[in-house]
């Protein structure tokens, strides 16, 4: 028999499930503005920044996520977990300029 554990604390509350995003900004000026906004309107929820320049945030929060995104001409996507497939399916594929 095996174990299998479950998604939950001792305490029985849920464990936080974690997500990679990349956060898209319309120029240089909103992705930080982005930032500043999400920090303002949740100043306990901390996005955490990766050595890819991706972030780290809880699966929960992508809904806020796109809505904050929204409101800063920013697009909030879920990181490949594998970033060399993305790469190299681009390069086969060639992707059509996004609409600003």
């Amino acid at each position: 028999m095996e174990w299998v554990r479950l998604p939950f604390r001792e305490d029985g509350k849920a464990v936080p499930r974690e997500v990679t995003i990349e956060i898209r900004g319309k120029d240089d000026f909103w992705a930080r503005a982005f930032h500043v906004e999400w920090e303002d309107q949740f100043p306990q929820r901390k996005l955490v920044r990766n050595e890819s320049g991706r972030f780290l945030a809880d699966a929960d929060w992508m809904s806020d996520l796109e809505r904050v995104g929204q409101q800063c001409f920013c697009r909030i996507y879920l990181a490949p977990d594998n970033p060399e497939r993305r790469r190299l399916f681009g390069m086969l594929v060639p992707r059509k300029p996004e609409s600003r």
